[in-house]
């Protein structure tokens, strides 16, 4: 228990398990459809939380509850798909840097539907993070574009979890973490379960080593890299602040290349300078004017 009231600790669980989530996306996928690992990992999360979810219902206000739906669905239902079909063009690596997008949709969406107010620093570190992007996509690793209309994938799903991150910010805050995060994953459960019917897994599956491997990893997504995660993520904004949970977003894609170079994955010049130009961006656009620093512990 101290060490879950440890900041240190919690940032370095959250930059493990979410810069692990790609590598393990990317071995599911040699077991399973993609649209199935989408299915499972939201399923295991679901059966994790179900128990609370149902009972935490109550504590949702009714007419919160369709930002519950929406914000559930651009965050927690829809992303889930949309990184097992990129990555099977797009290496782990890479997924991992694009995912560093999303304060930068935050900004962007932020001031065109919540009106919130950007600087000028912010705007151009927008600028930079999607140069950055278009540099990163322009490489594949063997000297030829990337497959744009799957990158484009990740991109989007960053873009959903701007608009999510906005309507919890503005919407949701009120209610506890573990509570919103239990109800949205029961919400997503039976929609999961359909699909797994749909896609022809419970037919399909032999319990063959390989599915066994695959299953595992997936398991591992549901259970740890998504429902765990975000209960814990949140918790780090109630013990510290915004700005230094924030610095998961420069950790998580430095520990998705590690894996991915082990992996046997190419890491370019090109790429490098791609990422760096994403993360200044990012840093640009989570600076705060000293005078209005947060200084919470």
């Amino acid at each position: 228990m101290r060490l879950l009231s440890n900041k240190w600790f919690l940032l370095a669980i959250l930059s493990l398990t979410w810069g692990s989530s790609f590598i393990m996306i990317k071995q599911s996928i040699l077991a399973f459809s993609p649209v199935q690992v989408g299915a499972l990992r939201l399923t295991i999360a679901g059966l994790v939380l179900v128990i609370f979810g149902v009972r935490n219902f109550k504590h949702i206000p009714k007419k919160l509850m369709p930002w519950v739906i929406v914000g559930g669905c651009l965050g927690n239902f829809i992303p889930m798909f949309l990184f097992p079909i990129a990555q099977q063009k797009v290496s782990s690596s890479m997924a991992g840097i694009l995912d560093s997008l999303v304060p930068i949709f935050i900004l962007i969406f932020g001031f065109l539907f919540f009106r919130i107010k950007s600087r000028w620093t912010q705007i151009i570190g927008a600028i930079i993070g999607f140069v950055g992007a278009a540099v990163l996509i322009s490489d594949s690793g063997n000297g030829e574009p990337s497959d744009l209309v799957h990158s484009l994938l990740i991109v989007l799903a960053t873009i959903f979890y701007g608009m999510n991150g906005l309507i919890v910010s503005k919407y949701l805050s009120g209610i506890p973490s573990f509570k919103l995060s239990s109800v949205v994953f029961t919400i997503w459960l039976a929609p999961s379960l359909l699909i797994l019917g749909f896609t022809g897994f419970f037919t399909e599956f032999e319990a063959t080593p390989v599915q066994l491997r695959g299953l595992g990893f997936v398991a591992i997504l549901g259970m740890v890299g998504t429902a765990t995660a975000m209960i814990l993520f949140y918790k780090l904004i109630q013990q510290t602040s915004a700005i230094f949970a924030s610095v998961v977003t420069y950790l998580m894609p430095i520990v998705a290349v590690f894996w991915g170079i082990l992996d046997g994955e190419k890491l370019t010049w090109i790429h490098a300078i791609g990422g760096v130009l994403i993360l200044m961006g990012v840093y640009l656009i989570q600076m705060k004017p000293k005078d209005k620093l947060d200084l919470n512990p």
